[in-house]
């Protein structure tokens, strides 16, 4: 059955004048769906019953409960959320302070094959529709009081863009959840012509996935620096205006002996020389089989300081959650190979 979750106030206004309804309906309906956040589609109380009988025939609002939750000792809550394929994805909540914020997947699975990812492994597996982007937002039960949402969890979201710029439409659209486009950053490693688009049409902030300056080393950690190299990247970042309100952001993950020396310090530096931008470093949540490992902490903090001393504003992302699963799709790999034995 289809879900109504995921549908615009334009597609919801179209589904009640084709219905012979008043087409104030849809706004009815989406007040519901994304203010109300209405579990069924009986709890629309305002609409007639012969209005809701006729939409519970084809219809429901959508979404599904979580399969598992796990909450770290620092009240970080990964969920395990089924796809209506049949698979699985991970939804992280990250409590800090007044903040609650949300790191949502935008694919089941992914196709760009980086080394470092747990969820590169699982190979690409689907696309999420608008909605199974929304009901990650809608089913997590700290759902009321969230406050940011990155777009950071499994899959490449510049890969499903049509649904992912759907569900920022949604999310910020005075109809919808109302937020600011500023409370939302989505992550890319860098796909150039779905940036373009994006920043076109969405005024959400950007975080490219870097991870190496140069470009053999970062072709060894990410293979689609062959097809969209990062140097490109940021030349053409470089014709867009960030200096208000609106944030580019480059995401770096820091690999021992690979990607923290001085080199790598003054490169980054050479690329970015003049660019309103953060780096924002992450420590390495180690997943099975890999050989890669973070540096220690003083490696980290010296590499902070040595490009904040080149200029550049560089923050050490904490690690969160690092007791229950970490790493993006450690969790949804696990249930996965589960499923896959039971079925054998």
């Amino acid at each position: 059955m289809d879900w109504l979750l995921g549908k615009t106030l334009e597609e919801l206004t179209a589904l009640a004048t084709q219905q012979g309804w008043p087409s104030y309906v849809g706004r009815q309906m989406a007040d519901w769906l994304y203010r109300k956040k209405a579990g069924t589609i009986d709890a629309m109380t305002n609409l007639p019953k012969t209005v809701r009988a006729t939409l519970s025939r084809q219809f429901e609002v959508g979404g599904f409960a979580p399969a598992t939750v796990q909450q770290s000792t620092d009240d970080t809550k990964k969920y395990l959320f089924p796809t209506r394929a049949g698979h699985f994805i991970e939804t992280v909540m990250i409590p800090d302070a007044e903040r609650a914020t949300l790191c949502v997947s935008s694919q089941a699975g992914c196709r760009m094959g980086c080394r470092f990812c747990m969820t590169a492994r699982q190979g690409f597996q689907g696309n999420l529709s608008t909605g199974e982007i929304l009901a990650q937002f809608h089913r997590v039960a700290e759902s009321d009081r969230l406050t940011n949402a990155v777009y950071m969890g499994m899959g490449e979201p510049m890969d499903n863009l049509e649904e992912v710029l759907t569900s920022l439409h949604i999310l910020t659209a005075p109809w919808g959840w109302a937020w600011s486009p500023r409370r939302i950053t989505v992550s890319t490693i860098g796909i150039t012509p779905a940036i373009r688009r994006f920043l076109n049409e969405s005024d959400c902030h950007l975080a490219i996935s870097l991870h190496n300056p140069f470009d053999a080393e970062r072709r060894d950690l990410m293979p689609l620096q062959k097809t969209w190299p990062i140097a490109d990247i940021v030349r053409q970042l470089r014709t867009c205006d960030f200096s208000g309100q609106r944030r580019v952001s480059f995401e770096y993950i820091l690999f021992a002996g690979l990607n923290d020396s001085g080199r790598h310090v003054n490169e980054l530096a050479r690329l970015l020389h003049g660019m309103e931008c953060r780096i924002n470093l992450i420590r390495f949540h180690p997943i099975p089989g890999s050989p890669l490992r973070s540096p220690n902490n003083e490696q980290t903090i010296l590499f902070r300081n040595r490009l904040a001393q080149k200029g550049l504003l560089t923050t050490i992302r904490a690690s969160r959650g690092q007791d229950i699963m970490a790493a993006c799709g450690l969790l949804s790999t696990e249930s996965s190979n589960t499923n896959v034995k039971r079925k054998a």
